[in-house]
């Protein structure tokens, strides 16, 4: 089996430039081209990277290269129509997360690809995070018991709409963008979620969505976490983009806290440790935390092309995390308790 993997990447915009330069990590990733509907952004992206050849249509992409797998880095309204296409031309799929703008069109995206037989990935990056993974790797260890609660918190005041102005535009903010990440890490650290209640405001009067939003969720285990997500809270340490953990576990706790110093309390000791990320010369400082990560992520991703498995975040699993967004915007609409029901495929 050919070790080395040929790709594609759709979209050239903001975060295609960290995506790419995280696959150049990999010398065994082999970018061939890239697409963009705007001509600029494709040639400059393609002559920055070292790409053959560039596109402006997607399919002529698909019918004149020979691809293992696509990447697909544009906006949520655009996800299905190219997941779709990379299936019809048996090309795996990775896709930017959310996933897409609701659940019938996310379920629609995975049946697709199952049907065509083609894997179908999320590029959710944030449980990929080193002091995350420590903190999952601290409790699979059992120092600190079963845990029994838990508190997942991205809270912060950073102008995230400077670099991304369209956030402004979107009617779902707050829960449908920085909460897929937090409630997948919410997923991959106590499991999955049988019920949420979920309150929502807007502080900022520029934006049309949400900016604050807070869920009480129980999980399958019996474990209640509380997620807490804000881009509107002026607090005395600026914490973006670091996701802020409390697990508490019937022979301890483990605590995540700024700058990735992780404590871990027993009745005798408290242990702390510091799991700060690795930094790459092309990282925007600002967001260093999640962009270091998508190595791991993009290596999770190359390993499984090479071996024919599935990687860790499967179109199918995101699909869940994906469940708790929308019934997070149900529970918020209606002000009641939401069921999270097992996916059908």
């Amino acid at each position: 089996m050919n070790k080395t993997k040929r790709f594609a990447v759709i979209g050239c915009g903001f975060w295609a430039q960290y995506q790419i330069a995280a696959w150049k990590e990999l010398p065994e990733a082999e970018l061939i081209a890239v697409c963009d509907q705007d001509c600029r952004k494709a040639i400059q992206t393609a002559e920055k990277f070292g790409a053959k050849r560039y596109y402006t249509d997607a399919r002529q992409l698909f019918e004149n290269e020979y691809l293992d797998y696509v990447d697909i880095i544009t906006n949520v309204e655009t996800h299905a129509e190219f997941v779709k296409m990379a299936a019809e031309f048996g090309v795996a799929a990775i896709c930017q997360k959310p996933l897409a703008p609701d659940l019938e069109t996310a379920k629609a995206m995975v049946q697709a690809c199952n049907k065509a037989e083609v894997p179908l990935f999320v590029h959710e990056n944030f449980r990929w995070q080193a002091p995350i993974r420590k903190v999952k790797e601290i409790m699979q260890s059992g120092k600190v018991g079963e845990v029994f609660k838990g508190k997942v918190a991205f809270v912060s005041a950073f102008p995230v709409f400077d670099n991304q102005p369209f956030l402004a535009e979107i009617d779902k903010f707050i829960i449908a963008d920085i909460g897929s990440h937090v409630l997948d890490i919410a997923r991959y650290l106590m499991g999955e979620v049988d019920n949420l209640r979920c309150l929502t405001r807007r502080v900022n009067p520029k934006i049309k969505g949400e900016d604050v939003a807070t869920l009480l969720m129980e999980m399958r285990s019996g474990a209640h976490c509380l997620v807490e997500m804000s881009y509107a809270s002026i607090l005395e340490k600026e914490a973006f983009p670091q996701t802020l953990i409390l697990l508490e576990g019937s022979k301890g706790s483990i605590r995540l806290e700024h700058d990735y110093v992780i404590k871990v309390s027993s009745e005798k000791e408290v242990e702390m440790i510091r799991v700060a990320p690795p930094v790459y010369d092309w990282v925007n400082l600002d967001y260093n935390l999640v962009q270091s990560c998508m190595v791991e992520l993009n290596g999770d991703f190359l390993k499984a092309f090479q071996e024919g498995r599935l990687a860790e975040i499967t179109g199918t699993d995101n699909y869940r995390t994906m469940q708790l967004v929308y019934a997070g915007y149900e529970s918020a609409k209606s002000g009641k308790v939401v069921k999270i029901n097992e996916p059908e495929f």
